[in-house]
């Protein structure tokens, strides 16, 4: 019996490319290390100590995964479809922004705003891919070129409001020698943390796991789920059962934008000094959305496996910030983290030529 057919084999041929993977990327980047000037003795404990081990560092881990979480789990509900969105930067932007122009004008008791500011994130995120959602069904343009593009724009969109007074730029009294930054959120209008052993863990990190959970299970155990995934497998027989892939689709792409803008809200409601300190300032996304987009492609689309994933791309994130203290060249930082992420990618890769060789073999060996 060949490792497609034996659960336990399958699971060690995984497991055995997960560490190959990242054994190699490790020597690479020791390597790379070396080569540059720097030692390689400890850069794997400042990674470790940076994520985990230091004072209050695995809270920092936790609050940095949890919006990747939310971008990864609106991914997969728009690849179910059988839509590539990879928008998610931009309508992560226009969700924070939306967030930001409602939050401070409509104000209220401090928990109450708080809800509106996720509430008007989620809603600034869906209706901007929305728009690559009405320019795919009505028009006949790809999603993944609309989205993409959509990016630039959603940039230039915020750039702009930042940059006027009557939209998102703050007061000059309330923003002192900072340009183009929006207010400041006040103390009552911010997610709280949780005080664990010296960690402060905001509580995006819940919400952003049972999402993932309620994702998992409306997914597999719900007649929404399985239209979702009839749509993405064959859009034809999805179709000759009544499953419009207009409706669903525009649904879709709709939910994941809506992540994607929750995710910026919850940065800006919950993320501290890691994401603009409660300001919308310029480059507030911090590729979250790029690296949320990536947590789902090495979670291979599974609403689970994405918690797992997001926590190492947290770690990495917060991790990768103190191994410059080591003399190592700031550059090669980033460098180290592609590499590590590419030990992530490898492994899927390699177990789908394998099993595409083996359903070959297998048909040329019943005829």
């Amino acid at each position: 019996m060949n490792g497609g057919t034996n659960p336990q084999l399958r699971a060690a041929e995984w497991v055995g490319l997960y560490l190959l993977s990242g054994l190699a990327a490790l020597v690479l980047s020791f390597v790379l290390v070396e080569a540059t000037g720097g030692e390689w003795q400890p850069l794997l404990g400042t990674l470790v100590d940076g994520s985990l081990l230091g004072h209050g560092r695995w809270g920092q881990t936790l609050g940095a995964g949890a919006p990747m979480l939310l971008v990864a789990l609106g991914t997969i509900v728009s690849s179910r479809a059988g839509l590539v969105n990879i928008g998610q930067e931009g309508q992560l932007q226009v969700g924070v922004a939306v967030a930001v122009y409602f939050g401070f004008r409509i104000g209220g008791p401090g928990p109450v705003n708080v809800v509106l500011l996720l509430i008007f994130g989620a809603l600034g995120g869906a209706a901007w891919a929305s728009i690559a959602g009405v320019l795919r069904y009505w028009r006949g343009v790809p999603e993944v070129l609309s989205t993409l593009l959509l990016v630039s724009v959603a940039s230039q969109a915020v750039a702009y409001g930042l940059a006027n007074q009557w939209l998102l730029l703050a007061p000059q009294t309330r923003r002192g020698n900072r340009n183009h930054v929006s207010q400041q959120l006040a103390e009552d209008n911010r997610l709280p943390n949780l005080n664990l052993f010296g960690n402060q863990i905001p509580v995006a990190v819940f919400l952003a796991v049972a999402l993932a959970i309620a994702l998992g299970l409306v997914l597999a155990r719900t007649v929404w789920g399985f239209r979702l995934r009839m749509l993405g497998h064959n859009q034809n027989v999805a179709r000759r059962t009544g499953v419009s892939a207009t409706k669903y689709g525009l649904a879709a792409l709709a939910i994941s934008g809506a992540m994607a803008g929750l995710a910026g809200a919850a940065m800006l409601a919950g993320g501290g000094f890691q994401f603009g300190n409660f300001r919308l300032v310029p480059g507030f996304s911090s590729n979250i959305g790029w690296t949320g987009l990536l947590v789902a492609l090495v979670a291979r689309e599974r609403a689970y496996a994405v918690i797992g994933v997001a926590l190492v791309f947290g770690a990495l994130r917060t991790g990768s910030g103190f191994v410059s203290s080591t003399g190592i060249e700031g550059r090669i930082t980033d460098v180290i983290q592609g590499l590590l992420v590419l030990a992530l990618l490898i492994p899927p890769a390699v177990m789908f030529l394998r099993d595409r060789r083996r359903a070959r073999l297998a048909a040329m060996a019943r005829t």
